[in-house]
């Protein structure tokens, strides 16, 4: 994944982003909420989908080992971008909502508990995650 910068007044979500491969590629721009003009996506919406994604393949996983159909999972996930209160730095608040009609509530809160604990996005919401940044010579 590449992303290069544009204009912006603060440079946030600015620029375009473009995976190796081009499968993805798009303008990336702040939200109107926070001063943007919105036409473009912007990171949140990018670790939501990747979020959501995630975990609806670790839950169907699950299912399938089950033998539950997977069919009618669906999992939206909302992220907020804000303020630490305890020290001003930026935070991600992540809220998954996860519908699938048609099975015993109890089955599938025990199967939501073992895909946050197998989805590699809820495991470094939890956990944190190792990270490297390297300044390209």
């Amino acid at each position: 994944m590449t992303v290069h910068g544009g204009a912006a007044s603060h440079g946030r979500a600015s620029g375009h982003a473009r995976s190796a491969d081009g499968a993805l590629d798009l303008e990336l721009r702040m939200p109107a909420e926070l001063g943007g003009d919105g036409r473009g996506t912007n990171p949140e919406q990018l670790f939501a989908a990747g979020f959501a994604a995630c975990f609806h393949g670790a839950l169907s996983l699950l299912a399938r080992q089950e033998a539950l159909d997977p069919a009618a999972i669906s999992v939206v996930a909302t992220v907020a971008f804000g303020r630490d209160p305890e020290d001003g730095g930026y935070l991600l608040r992540v809220d998954l909502v996860v519908r699938w009609p048609g099975v015993d509530p109890a089955t599938a809160d025990e199967l939501i508990g073992k895909a946050d604990a197998l989805c590699p996005y809820a495991r470094m919401a939890w956990r944190g995650t190792p990270t490297t940044i390297t300044l390209a010579s």
